[in-house]
Order: C-alpha cells, then structure tokens, then sequence
C-alpha cells in the first residue's frame, strides 16, 4: 500500500509538472498579452512592466523562474490588480468549496438512494419514474437548468432571493450543480447493485436465511459501490473546480469565476495558479478513490 501511494504521487508531481508546462507555453504563444488594453499604453510604461514582472525574458527563463519560486511557496501576484495570488485564490476556493461540497453530498445521497431504489423495484412504475427524471437530468446542460431556475424561482415566482454575498442563498446554485452527477449516479447505483443481486453469494446469503435488509446493505450495495467511488472521486473534484457556468449565472465570484475572468484578462500569474490548484485537486481526488477501493473492498489489490 505505502508503495502504490508512493508511485501514486510520484506520477501525481510529474503530471502536474507537465500540465503546467502545457499550460505556461500554451498561453505564450496566444498573441497579445496581459497589458494589451482598450486604451494602449506607450511603448515605455508597456516596457516597464513586462521588465517588472520578468515579461521581457525568453519564454523558458519565466517557466524556470515561476517554478522556483513556487517551490518556495511564491505564487506571484496577479498582472491586473497587484493582489497577492494565494490569499485571493484562497478565498475564492473558500465559497467553491461551499458550494460544490454541498452539491457533491446532495449529489451521493440522492443518488445512491435513488438508484438503490430502482434497483429493488425493477420495471415497477417507482424504476420508470426514476429513470425518467434521470434521464432527463443528464440530457440537460448545467447552464441551461441554471438559467431556468434563476429565471423561474429568483425573477418570476420570487421564492428563493437572488444571490447575495452578505446573505447567501445556495439552494438553487446547488440544485443546478448537483442534478446531473446525482443522475449519473443514480443509474450507475442501480446497474451495479442489480449486477450484485445476481451474484452467487447473494443467492448464498438469501438461501442461508439472512434478512433482505442485511443481503441489501451489507453485501449487495457494499460491493454495487465500487464503480461509484471511481466516478465519486472526479466528480468531487470536478464540482469544487468546475463550476464555473454556474457562479457565473448566479454571480457567485468564486474561484470558478476568477478563472473566467484570468483567461480574458490574460491574467498569466492567476491562470497558472488556478490551473496548477485544480490539478493538483483532481489528483488527490484519484487517489483518495484508489484507497477507497481498499477500505470498501479488502479483496482488491495495488499491484
């Protein structure tokens, strides 16, 4: 175990290491630049900055610089507003976290009682009436609902405030994060947990006597939850950092939105900074679902 996860992140350093050169050389060779403005600047204050902020240096000399100082904790600052790029990051991952951290449980809970749900009661109307909404959540963009239910529930029937960052309201911006992997996981709980009513120990286990509730929970869901760990894991990730149509709907202002805005702005410290943290985020996302096997199922092996 303590080898797997050794290798683990070792190749979790190498693959951000590359993710952020992809990214670093990527966005130098776009055209324009972080001080190319509306109104242009003259010549000199243009080379003033670039000088101030190692611009004016080959492309591999900023790359070796940035990772230095990285290393030592320095994540720079950003090219528009001077901010210091952790302390801002940080505290827009803080409302991020919030945010897809509620939209993530909601999303396992319902969906593994759902899916759970359609299984026991195969081709009765409680299974078609699952499937249907199911389905009907994962054929719906996130941008689309989200549009839906500010425009329904914020502006038309006024039930739920629109968003505030001195009152904030997460109800609808989780319902709109949280439908479709809830729906994803809904139909993946209900395949696996049908795959292990059919197993022989199942059979085994009813054929000895033992209660359906016991059969159910604790050998029957137990092993249907493997194949949900794998998609649990990325989507964790993928909801803390990957909301970014939603806070923009919502006008929320997290880190989803900083990276928005970096990207239009040309924003090159705070884009290398988001993309390295989001990396970094899925990756330990993986691991930690690799070593769920292992607590779920003790049978499995890192070999």
């Amino acid at each position: 175990m303590k080898e797997y996860i050794v290798k683990r992140v070792f190749l979790a350093v190498v693959t951000i290491f590359v993710i952020s050169a992809i990214t670093f050389f990527a966005m130098n060779l776009i055209p324009g630049g972080p001080f190319n403005t509306e109104k242009a600047l003259s010549p000199a204050v243009q080379k003033t900055l670039e000088e101030r902020y190692n611009l004016d240096k080959p492309v591999y000399v900023q790359f070796g610089m940035y990772l230095k100082n990285l290393m030592h904790g320095d994540w720079g600052v950003s090219l528009k507003s001077g901010r210091d790029i952790w302390t801002d990051m940080w505290s827009k991952f803080q409302i991020s976290a919030k945010l897809g951290g509620m939209a993530a449980i909601v999303a396992i809970i319902v969906g593994i009682v759902l899916g759970s749900i359609a299984a026991l009661n195969r081709n009765k109307w409680p299974d078609r009436v699952i499937i249907f909404f199911t389905t009907l959540a994962t054929a719906m963009p996130s941008f689309v609902l989200a549009t839906l239910l500010l425009l329904v529930f914020c502006l038309q029937l006024e039930w739920v405030p629109v968003w505030s960052s001195s009152d904030p309201n997460y109800v609808l911006p989780v319902i709109a994060l949280s439908l479709y992997p809830m729906a994803y996981i809904t139909r993946l709980t209900k395949t696996s947990m049908l795959d292990a009513l059919n197993q022989d120990y199942v059979r085994t286990a009813r054929a000895k006597g033992v209660s359906t509730r016991r059969v159910i929970f604790k050998h029957a869901l137990r092993n249907a939850l493997i194949p949900v760990v794998t998609y649990v894991g990325p989507m964790v990730a993928y909801i803390l950092v990957g909301s970014m149509v939603v806070e923009n709907i919502f006008t929320i202002g997290g880190l989803g939105t900083a990276f928005v805005t970096s990207i239009t702005n040309r924003d090159y410290t705070m884009i290398m900074a988001t993309t390295i943290f989001l990396a970094v985020l899925m990756v330990i996302a993986n691991l930690l679902t690799d070593i769920a096997y292992k607590i779920i199922d003790p049978r499995i092996t890192f070999e």
